[in-house]
């Protein structure tokens, strides 16, 4: 019979046990932040309508790259982010739930890109969002960088220390309006800016000549990125508005205690999404992993589900990208994680078996990670050549004269010391490790 493959599909992640423990344990962290912060985790569904995903009923014209299926009539496709799912669920849930609303999910996603280093087809993703009804004060976009950077702090010994930059969709609203630009122009220039730390200065000058075929609309964008908004104070109220708006929120990130934040123009983010101010968290360390972590306010998503008007500001922390990355290029040392396992019980015979599992339950019970080796009639070297390998602490040796006496022959892994001890004197002792 021929074999099936073993490997996954190209861009779907598997870890060793010791790598999924690492990013186990940083996961545990930072949904620990969020729920001090007092956001509700949720669960929500894996797959949704095409239509929830898309407002494109041509598959063929969707711009989003997604796993898309059919079941009878009924169009489908997996989630490639939080926020679209949520919107479905707030809209659904207004007499349900209190506002403003703070939301957090750790889920996979799934996007048919190509796969590449950093980039996969299947990815865990942490979300943060806060949704009110009518109005939402820009207070809560400081809460939520605020929050992101706990989050990052609290895995700070593997990732070191972040920086936050932060941008205005209201400011380049106001600039293309005050610039005269029409709507395709607009928009050809926020994907220009998007886009322009890949491109370069020149290629990013030349993208603008190709748009605008207007030198100085184009000196005006360029200078943004030389000297900041300071060229276009009392140039217009809408301009104005939005660099108060900046100024201000730059003051309130102070006082929400948010270090290493600057304001960068140059952030748009998603277009199709943001309508306020955005965000991106960058990795000191690791500047090769690009953005680690953004976001922004949003106005018009749940328009779609509901006539209510539902505001949002949200983030999204790249985890995979981040923890899974990392551990693929092996700049983090596993060493910590290796080791997970307190105790190893050893019965030396089927006789042994059943004082062996009340020993393990008795330390399962107090919470000591303790495993056994149930091929009982296996030779002593296969015994402990098997608690070595899982490298464990101790390991608790159950023969007949141990079950005679009621008593545990406990050896020290590391010394190779070994000592016979009553359960309960066991217990004291695993319970310091």
């Amino acid at each position: 019979m021929e074999l099936k493959p073993t490997k996954p599909l190209s861009g779907f992640i598997e870890l060793s046990p010791v790598a999924q423990r690492f990013v186990d344990e940083c996961a545990a962290r930072m949904l620990g932040i969020l729920r001090v912060a007092g956001f509700s985790n949720l669960d929500l569904p894996a797959i949704e309508r095409a239509e929830v995903l898309t407002d494109k009923d041509n598959w063929d014209e969707i711009e989003t790259q997604m796993f898309l299926f059919q079941k009878g009539d009924t169009k489908m496709g997996l989630r490639y982010d939080g926020t679209v799912g949520l919107s479905r669920y707030v809209a659904g849930h207004l007499n349900d739930l209190t506002f403003p609303f703070r939301a957090s999910q750790f889920s996979k996603r799934y996007r048919g890109e190509r796969a590449q280093r950093g980039r996969y087809r299947e990815f865990y993703q942490m979300d943060m969002d806060i949704m009110g009804i009518n109005t939402l004060s820009t207070n809560y976009d400081a809460e939520i960088i605020s929050v992101i950077q706990r989050t990052l702090n609290s895995v700070s010994e593997f990732i070191g220390d972040n920086y936050v930059r932060i941008g205005s969709r209201p400011f380049w609203d106001a600039l293309f309006d005050y610039l005269g630009l029409n709507a395709d122009q607009k928009k050809n220039v926020f994907i220009l800016i998007d886009k322009r730390d890949k491109m370069g200065d020149a290629d990013f000058a030349e993208g603008l000549s190709d748009v605008l075929k207007n030198e100085k609309l184009e000196n005006e964008i360029k200078s943004v990125f030389v000297t900041g908004y300071k060229n276009f104070v009392n140039k217009s109220d809408n301009l104005d508005a939005a660099i108060t708006e900046l100024n201000d929120f730059m003051k309130v990130l102070q006082d929400f205690g948010v270090k290493n934040a600057e304001i960068d123009l140059s952030i748009t983010r998603g277009l199709a999404y943001y309508t306020g101010l955005v965000f991106e968290f960058k990795l000191s360390s690791f500047p090769e992993l690009g953005t680690a972590a953004g976001g922004g306010r949003y106005a018009n998503l749940s328009e779609k589900f509901s006539k209510t008007k539902i505001i949002g500001v949200g983030a999204a922390i790249g985890f995979s990208r981040i923890f899974v990355s990392l551990v693929e290029s092996g700049k983090i040392d596993l060493e910590k994680f290796d080791a997970s396992i307190v105790a190893a019980v050893l019965p030396m015979g089927n006789s042994a078996v059943p004082f062996a599992m009340n020993v393990v339950n008795a330390l399962r019970d107090k919470n000591i990670a303790t495993t056994v080796y149930l091929d009982a009639d296996k030779k002593f070297k296969n015994q402990i050549e098997y608690a070595d390998k899982i490298k464990t602490k101790y390991s608790l040796i159950i023969g007949e004269d141990e079950v005679s006496s009621q008593q545990i022959m406990v050896k020290n892994m590391a010394t190779g010391d070994q000592e016979k001890m009553s359960l309960a004197d066991t217990i004291k002792l695993l319970k310091t490790v």
